[in-house]
């Protein structure tokens, strides 16, 4: 049985994430348990995710992105108040943002900031070949579209 898609193909949030996500090398957009995952090789960042617990203790964040940063960077991030431990993920170091955090719009969300988390995830799991494909490619935080 297929899950059901968690996301609006007309999401703002959505949109930047993949301008961003899509920009580093051989990175591609799967779905995956009805969310978008974004991988080049391995998942290096997923679009959307909630946290684990009672019925009444879950928390749902549509417009998040789960990633998983460098080690040396995870507590000080995790301190942060856009970020949460996502369920299934968070066991293994990943942590989730919170994009929409305080009912921040898509067009207030420091997308630099949101790049800067991407690339540390993506350094994460990309094999040596696609670090030294990234460290050729030099990107820049891309500067923001209209969604939609």
């Amino acid at each position: 049985m297929a899950h059901p898609q968690m996301f609006a193909d007309g999401d703002p949030y959505l949109a930047h994430v993949r301008q961003i996500c899509l920009a580093f090398p051989q990175a591609e957009e799967r779905i995956s348990h009805g969310r978008p995952t974004f991988r080049a090789n391995k998942i290096f960042a997923v679009y959307g995710g909630g946290t684990k617990g009672s019925v009444d203790e879950r928390l749902r964040y549509d417009h998040a992105i789960l990633l998983l940063p460098d080690p040396a960077e995870r507590e000080a991030l995790v301190q942060d108040p856009r970020a949460f431990v996502p369920a299934y993920y968070g066991p293994s170091g990943w942590f989730g943002w919170d994009l929409a955090h305080a009912r921040t719009p898509a067009d207030q969300v420091d997308w630099t900031e949101v790049f800067e988390l991407v690339d540390s995830s993506y350094r994460e799991v990309a094999t040596t070949t696609l670090r030294v494909l990234l460290d050729e490619a030099d990107l820049s935080p891309p500067a923001p579209r209209a969604a939609g």
